[in-house]
């Protein structure tokens, strides 16, 4: 049975994630975009400049984010720049807000739900993409990785209404959140927008790296997140975001760390799987991985 390839590294430091990225034998052409999320105003867990900055410079990268779509310090611009700003991000590489001054259109073709995803204007100044991830629990998805990443972090504001609202005709803010679709419908959906930005870019300019720390049950769109209550696992990266997203949830599940209860029941109680699954399902990557420790 055909395997895809995850590498490990145990120790989180920017020599590592450099390292990390190298194994995947990937050269990102062009102009570069970093994905992370910048972390709301008052949260703590985000990836830290400090860390991703040399892998940022090495790849001659810029940081791109997107607004959100649930208020906060970063559904406005303005705000969201002054997060930026306050976080340090602007210290270590250039920043692109992609959605800043408008957004567009890209197609889904086979989804499950969504006809098409919705991003930033920027996106077109960009040949290439590392989705630089932030491995953790997420209120909504159970957890987040590389395909939440993927869908609703590269989504404009628009895009991730889209996402939560399965595709359903009224988006307005308020009724999307008063509203929402089955749970699974959700699920898929970013699995849906994970293929628009596959066939955007190509899979050939996309690689993915998660840091699997500061392993809150809560994301870093959390102003608020609950502490980490088990240890850091280490870094994982892959060319294959299904396979990746696979591996970090199994060293969860399997990591002899008793503090991992928590952040389990996060991820089941959401059935967060089942975006791997519906990603597996729309062709973007297979679940069965081989790890390989460096």
């Amino acid at each position: 049975m055909e395997k895809a390839q995850v590498y490990f590294i145990k120790d989180i430091t920017p020599e590592n994630l450099i390292r990390i990225y190298e194994a995947l034998g990937i050269e990102l052409k062009g102009k570069v975009a970093v994905k992370i999320s910048t972390g709301e105003l008052g949260g703590h867990n985000y990836l830290k400049p400090e860390l991703i900055g040399a892998l940022v410079k090495k790849l001659n990268g810029t940081i791109v984010e997107n607004c959100t779509a649930y208020g906060g310090s970063r559904q406005d611009p303005k705000k969201h720049w002054e997060t930026i700003e306050a976080h340090g991000f602007k210290k270590v590489a250039p920043v692109d807000l992609l959605d800043e001054f408008g957004e567009f259109d890209i197609p889904v073709i086979g989804g499950f739900h969504l006809d098409h995803d919705t991003i930033g204007e920027h996106t077109k100044n960009y040949d290439s993409m590392l989705l630089l991830n932030h491995f953790k629990g997420h209120m909504m998805g159970g957890f987040g990785g590389a395909l939440k990443n993927m869908s609703i972090g590269v989504a404009s504001t628009a895009g991730k209404l889209n996402i939560h609202a399965a595709g359903a005709e009224n988006q307005e803010q308020e009724h999307v959140w008063s509203h929402l679709p089955a749970q699974d419908d959700f699920l898929e959906s970013m699995a849906d927008a994970c293929k628009g930005v596959m066939d955007y870019f190509g899979r050939r300019n996309l690689a993915y790296v998660s840091v699997a720390n500061n392993l809150s049950v809560d994301c870093d769109c959390d102003s608020n997140p609950a502490d980490p209550e088990m240890g850091d696992l280490g870094i994982f990266a892959s060319l294959d975001p299904v396979a990746l997203d696979q591996a970090c949830y199994d060293a969860v599940k399997n990591a002899k760390d008793p503090g991992k209860k928590a952040l389990i029941e996060r991820m089941d109680s959401r059935h967060g799987i089942h975006t791997v699954e519906a990603a597996a399902e729309l062709g973007l990557g297979i679940r069965e991985y081989e790890l390989i420790t460096l």
